[in-house]
């Protein structure tokens, strides 16, 4: 199978490049850098800049699967956010997703593909400072559904949804033992996520094994967003 990794060489993006690639896949890295993917057999990495203008190139006829990794932790008091804090917000995590799904709709229809984006517990349940992340989030949700009524059953498109999972992007957030401990006391399992927990649900739903799964959002989350202890 051809699956293309946008955001595949940092944190979840990176865990499931090489969870697909260890299962024999052969997949596609579209990222700033190919930083972390040296020595993974089975991938090809393209150089792009989802939050410009670009072309992907050197991608096969055929994808089986584009799972959209970029996002962004912006945590600011509603106040002290900026038109700039949501504009960038938005053209990373939405505007990205746009670009590159666009580019890759043929080669998607012809293998059949299932689309993987990720979004935020943020989404769904209100939490204070996320003001910015939530709205982008909210908006990758809504592409995802009319993506999946758009192109069914030719292409099938889902949302992960989770809550803080320890990858480099969330270093600030649980830089510290009580930061951390605070994380996970949020959280009804008592613990953030990890990569590879959300790459295994990326996985399953670009697989054939969710082949009657589609528009849904799927909260990975430890509980947070809707059980209350």
């Amino acid at each position: 199978m051809n699956y293309l990794v946008a955001g595949g060489s940092s944190g979840i993006g990176l865990a499931l490049t090489k969870k697909l690639a260890g299962e024999g896949h052969t997949v596609y890295v579209a990222s700033r850098t190919s930083d972390n993917l040296d020595g993974i057999e089975n991938v090809y990495h393209l150089e792009i800049d989802v939050t410009k203008d670009f072309e992907i190139s050197g991608l096969p006829d055929e994808l089986h699967g584009m799972a959209y990794c970029p996002g962004s932790i912006n945590l600011k008091p509603f106040h002290r956010l900026k038109v700039d804090d949501f504009q960038n917000d938005f053209e990373i995590n939405v505007l990205g997703a746009i670009k590159l799904t666009q580019q890759v709709l043929d080669q998607l229809k012809a293998g059949k593909g299932s689309l993987v984006f990720f979004s935020t517990v943020a989404s769904k349940l209100g939490m204070p400072f996320h003001a910015s992340v939530a709205v982008a989030k909210s908006g990758v949700e809504g592409l995802a559904k009319s993506i999946a009524a758009e192109y069914a059953p030719k292409i099938r498109a889902n949302v992960i949804a989770p809550s803080l999972t320890d990858t480099p992007m969330a270093e600030k957030l649980l830089n510290n033992d009580k930061k951390r401990e605070s994380s996970n006391e949020r959280h009804p399992l008592k613990r953030v996520g990890t990569p590879d927990e959300l790459a295994d649900m990326a996985a399953f739903l670009l697989s054939d094994k969710s082949s009657w799964i589609t528009g849904q959002v799927i909260g990975l989350d430890g509980g947070m967003g809707s059980v209350k202890i």
